[in-house]
């Protein structure tokens, strides 16, 4: 119970004497005149004044003298001061008698004390006694009690009381910080309820900002986890400097989610330094969050025995990702069976990405059987990557109906790779409609083989392009030709060599041979066929037989040909079958033929 109900109480009366203007007084100064002023009313209630035994009965109750105020009180309250009933059921309440309490405040509260009605409510809600808790808050808060207006809003929304609102709303708008902060959070929930259930125009903008203006007011008046929600909307909105100064205010109240956030805010700034001065002070106040912050510090500086430390803390401050991060803290330094410990502990305390990192752990050590669990169980947790690795481990088996299941549930949360399985799967079946559908969002991600198959289906449906001749202005690229490039610059090699034929298509020999030499380098023996190809038209055919070597040696049955035939031009009929029997063995089909007749004359050549 509030020391004399609330500090309102003595002053609503207007017994106080108030000065007519105010100054700024010393403390000293402050404590001197209250001295005079006690003195003063002591001497009138000496001389039976009423409001004077009343005032020094408050007086001293502010001052913790209950010896000294229950006579004045119970004076004056004989007298029929109402205030003074009121006070005296606050002094018997410090003493443990709530009951006697509650008679005087149902005298005062009967003679229309407000502040009576409220604490009187609040005497017999503690006590299960809600409907005459409703009946006297609710007379509170009708005759402008603020905390009786806050006090029946938080009593009718603990009953689930539509009203509850109303009330709450009234609360703050008195000037309550509380109720403004509980109002501001009852409007973010119907906004975000509004955002999930897909509204359309905006309808739950107006619920958030007003919100937002709640979350204002009660910071305003020194609310700290107002302070932190007003932070945490203005960092979302990106409006960073003012979001640093409310987590700041709220931290210096005490807030330890405000120190961490303001952490984060900092560590994004690239200040490191300051960052861990306030996760140090959140995670000390018990935030595991700004633990698990300051492991991760200390980690990337190479300290992993204060980065462990720090994991513990997290652990012990409830955060099961302290676990998880002490397990990659163990994988990283190669400590494989106290990760697989700590990967256990966050898995089975409901970690999804431990039970993945667990699986993958298993999965490493031949242990498919034990893996496969751990993936389900993180994967139906939300995980996407466990998703997608259970793709894999059906894929692998053999299962395609259950691997494609697995690709699509995490190709629909935006996993690049399992678009792309989706995609070849969808190809596979036919369904080309489809197969772009995931191609395109897998290529969208940053897949360079997407990009190079979503081209190739693009490519397939373009209509013949007619032969690039002199003095004709080039083509412009089309969108198949677009993604090739994307796969290609990314260092994709059969978009290379695509590209490269493309170029050489258009009469960019430049071009053509630039994108041919990156896919030759790179281990492409079709880039290194087609520049020898191109260099052989330009001239160049010793430079031709290096690339056309490079291509056979790899296992190219073309190139393999090109040599026999370089070679059998330039009289080393020997060297010249000895590359015709590579390309008859090599292949395909017709350049083993046309292979077989080369080796056959040189053959003859050589035994005349």
């Amino acid at each position: 119970m509030d020391v004399m109900g609330d500090k309102a109480t003595l002053l609503e009366t207007g017994r106080f004497v108030q000065p007519s203007h105010r100054e700024e007084t010393s403390p000293d100064r402050d404590e001197a005149g209250e001295a005079v002023a006690e003195a003063r009313h002591r001497v009138a209630a000496e001389a039976g004044d009423v409001e004077a035994m009343s005032v020094l009965g408050a007086m001293l109750l502010r001052r913790g003298d209950l010896d000294g105020a229950e006579p004045q009180l119970r004076a004056a309250t004989a007298a029929g001061d109402r205030a003074a009933a009121n006070n005296l059921g606050v002094l018997l309440h410090q003493r443990g008698y709530a009951e006697e309490a509650a008679g005087w405040w149902r005298i005062a509260a009967v003679a229309g004390s407000a502040a009576a009605a409220h604490a009187l409510g609040r005497h017999h809600r503690e006590r299960g006694d809600e409907p005459a808790a409703e009946y006297w808050l609710r007379q509170s808060a009708e005759q402008g009690h603020v905390l009786g207006a806050y006090a029946l809003a938080d009593l009718l929304e603990h009953r689930a009381d539509d009203a509850a609102g109303q009330w709450m709303r009234v609360a703050a708008e008195r000037g309550h910080r509380e109720a403004a902060y509980r109002l501001a959070r009852a409007l973010d929930r119907l906004a975000t309820r509004q955002a999930e259930e897909g509204a359309e125009g905006g309808v739950g903008q107006p619920f958030a900002q007003e919100a937002e203006q709640w979350h204002r007011q009660a910071a305003a008046r020194g609310h700290r986890r107002a302070a932190l929600q007003l932070g945490a909307i203005l960092e979302r909105r990106g409006e960073l400097k003012e979001a640093g100064r409310w987590y700041l205010t709220s931290a210096k109240d005490g807030e330890a989610r405000a120190a961490c956030a303001l952490g984060f805010l900092l560590r994004d700034a690239g200040d490191s330094e300051n960052a861990a001065v306030w996760w140090l002070r959140a995670a000390q106040d018990g935030d595991g969050n700004a633990a698990n912050a300051l492991g991760a510090l200390h980690a990337e500086r190479g300290e992993t025995q204060t980065a462990e430390r720090w994991y513990r803390a997290a652990m012990d401050a409830g955060d099961i990702n302290g676990a998880y991060n002490l397990g990659l803290l163990c994988a990283t330094q190669g400590r494989t069976p106290q990760a697989e410990q700590w990967y256990r502990r966050a898995a089975y305390a409901g970690h999804r990405e431990a039970a993945n990192a667990l699986a993958i752990l298993l999965l490493q050590g031949g242990d498919t059987t034990g893996a496969e669990p751990w993936f389900s169980k993180a994967a139906e947790a939300g995980s996407v990557d466990a998703a997608f690795n259970l793709g894999i481990l059906y894929a692998g088996r053999g299962e395609d109906r259950d691997a494609l299941r697995w690709y699509e549930r995490a190709a629909s949360a935006g996993h690049t790779e399992a678009a792309l399985q989706v995609g070849i799967a969808r190809l596979r079946e036919g369904d080309e409609r489809e197969a772009e559908r995931h191609l395109r969002c897998a290529a969208g991600g940053g897949s360079p083989e997407a990009a190079f198959r979503l081209a190739a289906v693009l490519d397939a449906r373009r209509p013949p392009v007619s032969p690039h001749e002199l003095g004709e202005p080039a083509q412009e690229k089309s969108e198949c030709e677009e993604w090739y490039e994307r796969a290609a610059s990314q260092g994709h090699r059969r978009a290379q060599v695509r590209v490269g034929m493309l170029a050489a298509a258009r009469g960019d020999v430049v071009e053509a041979a630039r994108w041919y030499r990156e896919a030759a380098e790179a281990g492409s023996r079709n880039g290194a066929f087609n520049l020898g190809l191109l260099l052989a038209r330009e001239g160049s055919e010793p430079e031709a037989a290096v690339w056309w070597k490079r291509a056979a040696d790899a296992g190219h049955g073309r190139a393999a040909l090109r040599l026999a035939l370089v070679y059998a031009r330039r009289g080393e009929l020997a060297e010249g079958k000895r590359w015709a029997d590579l390309a008859v063995s090599l292949g395909p089909g017709e350049v083993a033929e046309r292979a077989a007749r080369l080796r056959d004359a040189l053959r003859e050549e050589l035994s005349a």
